[in-house]
């Protein structure tokens, strides 16, 4: 496979309500494919998520989205646009941060996370300060 550069296309979730911020790296192929985050049958995401808070799995766009206002949590993607190979996060480069200032200004985040190495790498270098 060869890099592609690719722009962010998925919108962020959030609503005025939201205190949590999850951030991914960059969407992979299937999420690009459904136009929604963890659209991956085989992503642990949506599971883990529904565990962590006791509810039922999510299975349509709806339901995921419901199930973060539901529990004030946004959800989005460190990266703007970069070079990517396929899904590999470790292929990334040239990358372009999201600001999230716009979410940072208009609801009262209290915590942000990263779900993984990456986006947590890329949010300490682009972003955190």
């Amino acid at each position: 496979m060869t890099s592609e550069h690719l722009l962010h296309t998925i919108p962020p979730i959030y609503d005025d309500n939201s205190k949590i911020l999850i951030l991914g790296s960059f969407p992979s192929v299937k999420s690009r494919e459904v136009s929604f985050y963890y659209g991956h049958p085989q992503n642990r995401f949506w599971r883990v998520l529904a565990a962590v808070l006791g509810c039922a799995v999510p299975s349509s766009n709806e339901e995921k989205t419901a199930l973060l206002h539901s529990h004030n949590i946004a959800l989005w993607d460190v990266i703007k646009s970069c070079d990517i190979v396929g899904s590999s996060d470790s292929s990334i480069k040239n990358v372009v941060p999201n600001d999230i200032g716009a979410i940072l200004s208009s609801c009262s985040i209290r915590q942000i996370y990263s779900n993984g190495k990456t986006s947590e790498k890329l949010f300490n270098k682009y972003i955190k300060d």
